[in-house]
């Protein structure tokens, strides 16, 4: 669908949740962030052991879900869905959108909503009950509990929302997915308003054991706070972080006219695959570069319009692959900019990733702060662009990118511009 001037619409954000390990809103999430302030700490989920080599993750603290729906549905859903319910009304209510303005056609308003893994709690926690006492005891509701497109349903059903519905399934990369894909469908027409975003709950036994397995994650058990240390020379590995976000997006004409604050706007989103490696991303980036050129070139921008990268900045050996392909892509911009990991504090949500790191960018445009990337324990000559290891940085910002990579070489990168 083209807009009054002959292109396609222009999509804005203009209402965000989330809850993540620093914050259990945006206000709050984004004074940790600044402050510098980790979400780490060990973990509290189950009675972990000594058997497991990683302890510690950056959980969601003093999150209750019958503050977000009533109590049957709460023990109904899985915390991932909980998390995603409570991020998107917070979203919606930010929006002024709780209940749908009177006119908008409910079959406008559709709900992308990612998650790498879905309700692996319940998975775990019901193949106990098939094991131990036999497949009577399984639950009814065990299917609907952990897959991972039932909170984009659950969230649609909630507040009566009829467009295009899904889930994105992409490991790291889910939720950026979902926000790229959301602002598609506005853009061509499919809707006015989309509810985008992604939620992940896996701290728990098996994922930990995997990850473990294959030694992806930090071991620094005596120091959770300052485990997750993307970019600095000693890195060992991610921390596993759990929470939501969400945002509404929303076609320009449509916010203006209903008096909608904008908080910013989505001008690019660049995807593709690596065909490489089935955890690894290839020595140079490759993949990474076409989603970061791609974006700029969706959002009509060049290399000197950046101000900011959000990297996906994960504390393993691959942010040097990162940091290589951001100075291939940006050039001399590179040395000029910060690149910076939100991760450092939040610790990895896996496939919800994108979305808290996307919300933060908005954020980093609306107000020229930028977070700082903690932990820094010495240079890797391998990583040498400004990450902002002394502290937050204030520096207008014009047009930020967010970069999101899965396992699968899935990557991600969005742009989005200072609403003006």
């Amino acid at each position: 669908m083209e807009n009054g001037s002959g292109g396609v619409r222009r999509v804005v954000v203009t209402g965000m949740g989330l809850v993540s390990p620093v914050g259990n809103d945006v206000a709050s999430s984004w004074d940790s962030l600044l402050a510098g302030r980790s979400g780490g700490g060990t973990v509290t989920a189950w009675d972990i052991t000594e058997d497991f080599p990683c302890r510690i993750g950056c959980e969601v603290k003093g999150f209750d879900p019958t503050d977000h729906m009533d109590k049957r549905d709460a023990k109904r859903f899985d915390r991932v869905a909980q998390l995603a319910i409570a991020a998107s009304g917070q979203a919606l209510a930010s929006a002024g959108l709780e209940t749908l303005p009177a006119g908008l056609a409910p079959e406008r308003f559709g709900v992308v909503f990612g998650s790498g893994i879905g309700g692996i709690a319940t998975f775990e926690e019901q193949h106990r009950k098939l094991i131990e006492s036999g497949p009577n005891r399984v639950s009814p509701f065990f299917v609907p509990m952990f897959i991972p497109d039932i909170s984009a349903g659950l969230i649609s059903m909630r507040w009566g929302l009829r467009g295009p519905n899904y889930a994105t399934v992409s490991a790291c990369a889910s939720s950026a997915h979902a926000i790229g894909n959301a602002m598609r469908h506005i853009r061509y027409g499919d809707a006015d308003l989309m509810l985008a975003g992604g939620s992940e709950a896996t701290i728990t036994p098996m994922t930990y054991a995997g990850f473990s397995s294959m030694k992806a994650m930090s071991t620094r058990n005596d120091d959770p706070s300052g485990a997750s240390r993307p970019f600095s020379a000693d890195r060992d590995g991610f921390v596993m972080g759990e929470g939501a976000g969400a945002v509404i997006l929303e076609a320009l004409e449509h916010a203006e006219a209903r008096g909608a604050e904008i908080l910013a706007e989505v001008v690019g989103y660049g995807l593709s695959g690596d065909a490489h490696h089935i955890t690894a991303p290839p020595p140079d980036g490759y993949g990474a570069q076409h989603a970061m050129r791609m974006a700029l070139s969706h959002a009509g921008a060049d290399v000197g319009e950046v101000d900011y990268v959000n990297a996906h900045g994960t504390s393993t050996m691959a942010d040097a692959i990162e940091t290589a392909a951001i100075k291939a892509v940006l050039g001399p911009r590179a040395k000029e900019i910060v690149v910076g990991s939100t991760k450092s504090m939040t610790g990895h949500l896996l496939g919800a990733a994108g979305a808290l790191e996307a919300i933060a960018c908005i954020q980093v445009c609306r107000t020229g702060k930028i977070p700082p990337t903690i932990n820094f324990q010495g240079p890797d000559p391998d990583c040498d662009l400004e990450y902002a290891h002394g502290g937050m940085i204030e520096r207008p910002v014009e047009l930020a990118l967010t970069n999101s990579f899965g396992f699968g070489g899935h990557n991600v990168c969005l742009a989005l511009r200072r609403w003006d």
